[in-house]
């Protein structure tokens, strides 16, 4: 098994979301693509299983548990196949949904993949629960922005959305990670999407992630496309539109993600971002 390394949402390796890909696990069962993925041990390692016809199985693991959707692993291996067999299509079944990805390469040749996520929707956070999330994340009402409201946002995996009234309640991110583990495991919330708004269509975000056994998600695709639906459903902002996401700046890994929102209500929401190759370690033969 060849296990690629690709940082997603970002044309520079020291940016982006690191993402271990395999390109072609026929054969491979879950206990040992669970395995593969602790060693790689970036925040999710991505299974591809050809079907013919630019179709395909897909499976998420991080290093601790399978997971039913992962945005930029989904680009990291899109970008990683379109440079291997060339830029096109994909439709990629998922346990969250079918997933369907095109790929193209610019004039400097970098390689630009886009998602469309299954049919978002949002749901409404329970006040205890909220409680619960505030104080795991040591935040209170004050902290946040009271013009977005918390919300459990999907899009293929649940994403607690929670606005901060400023950039710097952002930028002092310091939660209780096993009582947030905790939390979210009762929950079934794959990252909390913790967002400021810089202007109507460009957000900063941080995704706190225990269940996968890392701290911070530096860019997290499947939540930006949860917040997508998140601001369709609640109006907040006029569709069709195009939001920017600023993301991982605060780990030391900028990244960059576009989403696009169309205004029919069931469509799902586009995520689009580069990603490029990492340069060590090398890709392992396993």
């Amino acid at each position: 098994m060849e296990i690629l390394r690709y940082a997603a949402f970002s044309a520079d390796p020291s940016g982006g979301n690191p993402a271990g890909v395999v390109l072609d696990a026929t054969g491979v069962d879950g206990d040992e693509m669970l395995r593969v993925a602790a060693e790689v041990g970036y925040s999710e390692t991505a299974f591809l299983l050809p079907r013919g016809d630019d179709r395909f199985d897909i499976r998420y693991f991080s290093p601790l548990a399978e997971v039913p959707f992962c945005g930029h692993a989904t680009i990291a291996t899109a970008a990683a196949y379109a440079q291997r067999h060339g830029a096109g299509r994909m439709h990629l079944s998922t346990r969250a949904g079918l997933i369907d990805v095109t790929t193209a390469f610019t004039p400097d040749g970098t390689t630009i993949a886009t998602l469309t996520s299954v049919a978002p929707r949002t749901d409404p956070i329970v006040a205890a629960d909220l409680a619960e999330l505030l104080a795991a994340l040591r935040w209170d009402s004050a902290d946040l922005d009271p013009a977005l409201p918390p919300r459990v946002a999907f899009a293929g995996a649940r994403h607690p959305v929670i606005a901060a009234a400023t950039r710097q309640r952002l930028a002092d991110l310091d939660y209780d990670l096993p009582v947030l583990a905790a939390l979210m495991a009762r929950h079934d919330w794959t990252t909390v999407d913790l967002v400021w708004r810089e202007s109507p269509t460009v957000f900063h975000a941080r995704n706190p992630f225990p269940p996968g056994g890392v701290v911070e998600d530096p860019a997290t695709g499947a939540a930006a496309a949860a917040l997508g639906g998140y601001l369709r459903e609640l109006g907040l902002v006029t569709p069709p539109a195009i939001v920017t996401i600023h993301q991982g700046a605060d780990l030391g890994r900028p990244s960059v993600l576009t989403i696009g929102i169309p205004a029919t209500p069931t469509s799902g929401i586009t995520v689009t971002g580069p990603a490029v190759p990492l340069p060590a370690p090398p890709p392992a033969l396993i």
